[in-house]
């Protein structure tokens, strides 16, 4: 895989270190995270996040949103069960995945079946930030009149 050179986004992105950073470590870095997960784009506003979580049950897992970070636990309640493994393919240990969501992003629901913890997120931006179309009328333009 050939290496890509940010360091020229990082004079002209003033502020947007953190993304050029997070960036580099999506092109450059292996993720090792378990439990394994996708992120699909379902259309302009609509997400869906699904993690592989066989073996936990629901009360096991948690998910919480701060300051547009999705937090996903899961935590063993028998963890301390000892097993003697031939080959150990499924990982059953506690885990902790972080998602940072764009503003305006809000997790909709989450459901656990047959394994997977699918959570749908909505992209759900207020009226007075979206854009708008100025029509531009015939006639003089407003005028000024100082008091």
């Amino acid at each position: 895989m050939s290496r890509f050179d940010l360091s020229p986004l990082y004079r002209s992105a003033i502020g947007f270190d953190r993304l050029v950073g997070d960036l580099e470590h999506l092109l450059h870095g292996k993720s090792s995270e378990q439990p394994p997960y996708n992120i699909e784009k379902q259309d302009d506003d609509r997400y869906l996040i699904t993690v592989a979580v066989a073996g936990f049950a629901e009360k096991e897992l948690e998910l919480s949103v701060e300051q547009n970070t999705l937090l996903v636990k899961g935590k063993r309640e028998n963890a301390g069960e000892e097993r003697r493994y031939l080959y150990q393919g499924i990982s059953e240990g506690d885990f902790e995945l972080k998602f940072r969501l764009a503003d305006h992003v809000q997790v909709k629901n989450a459901k656990l079946e047959h394994g997977l913890l699918r959570i749908s997120l909505l992209r759900e931006v207020p009226e007075a930030l979206k854009p708008r179309r100025i029509e531009i009328g015939e006639g003089r333009a407003l005028e000024h009149k100082s008091e």
